[in-house]
């Protein structure tokens, strides 16, 4: 799906699916991805060891088969979003984010880019443009580009309403390890408490009609948090469901060759 079409479909009140690349590398892993299953991909750049090359060629072969690509950047920071949009980034994911106005100064990068100095300050300040002509062609530009912001301690989510009203933004991230450890309640993610918050998250996000998107590191846990209400799906990692399908499929063959030796012997 294309960044235009995950925009529209978010907006409407639809879901979205995809998944974290963290672990693949290399130009051939993209034709494992191209199901119709996934919508967009995020290449993890804050917990992965992906150089800026990398992370160009990983966003270049991802939308070559049809996906939109969202890049997590390492911090709250917007030369690290504009290095993601240099990159031909569809989108970012800005984790860990408590400051409002850092918040706001990400989000108009990711939709004034490559806009510096005064004229973007300007911008922010006032909403004035150079011109006309150059605020359509920013509009032009940047205007299927996507913003996630990440929501992912207490302190986030007790001001969530101000932090997510200071910029462009279409989507709430939650890391549940992240949340949680905040919380005092480390991966405590089946407890009251931990739900509670991930409920308010989606209620005062979607009170904006901003999609949240939570981590699921598993089908229970993905399907759980879609009862909530989080719509912009984000399921597993690349990592993850190959070493979960590598040990379900041999464990499932080694099974199976012990119960039939055993029975051949008897």
């Amino acid at each position: 799906m294309n960044p235009k079409d995950i925009k529209k479909t978010l907006q409407s009140g639809g879901s979205v699916f995809g998944t974290m690349i963290n672990f693949v590398e290399g130009s051939r892993w993209g034709a494992a991805f191209s199901s119709k299953a996934l919508d967009y991909i995020i290449i993890d750049a804050e917990h992965g060891s992906y150089s800026r090359g990398e992370i160009a060629r990983m966003v270049a072969i991802g939308q070559s088969v049809g996906l939109t690509v969202i890049v997590r950047v390492a911090d709250p920071d917007p030369t690290l979003v504009a290095i993601a949009l240099d990159a031909k980034a569809d989108g970012v994911l800005v984790p860990y984010s408590e400051d409002a106005e850092m918040i706001q100064r990400c989000a108009w990068k990711v939709q004034l880019h490559p806009l510096k100095g005064k004229a973007f300050e300007d911008v922010l300040s006032s909403e004035t443009f150079p011109s006309k002509k150059t605020k359509d062609y920013l509009n032009k530009r940047n205007g299927h580009k996507i913003m996630i912001v990440g929501i992912e301690s207490i302190t986030a989510v007790n001001d969530l309403d101000n932090l997510i009203s200071k910029g462009p933004i279409d989507g709430v991230f939650v890391g549940p390890n992240d949340l949680s450890t905040s919380m005092g309640i480390p991966d405590e993610l089946e407890t009251k408490e931990y739900l509670d918050t991930l409920t308010k998250i989606i209620k005062v996000s979607e009170s904006h009609n901003i999609p949240v998107m939570v981590h699921g590191f598993s089908e229970e846990r993905t399907l759980k948090t879609m009862e909530l209400g989080s719509r912009f799906v984000l399921h597993s990692s690349d990592g993850m469901m190959i070493s979960g399908s590598i040990d379900k499929e041999f464990t499932a063959i080694r099974g199976e060759t012990i119960d039939k030796t055993e029975s051949e012997a008897i």
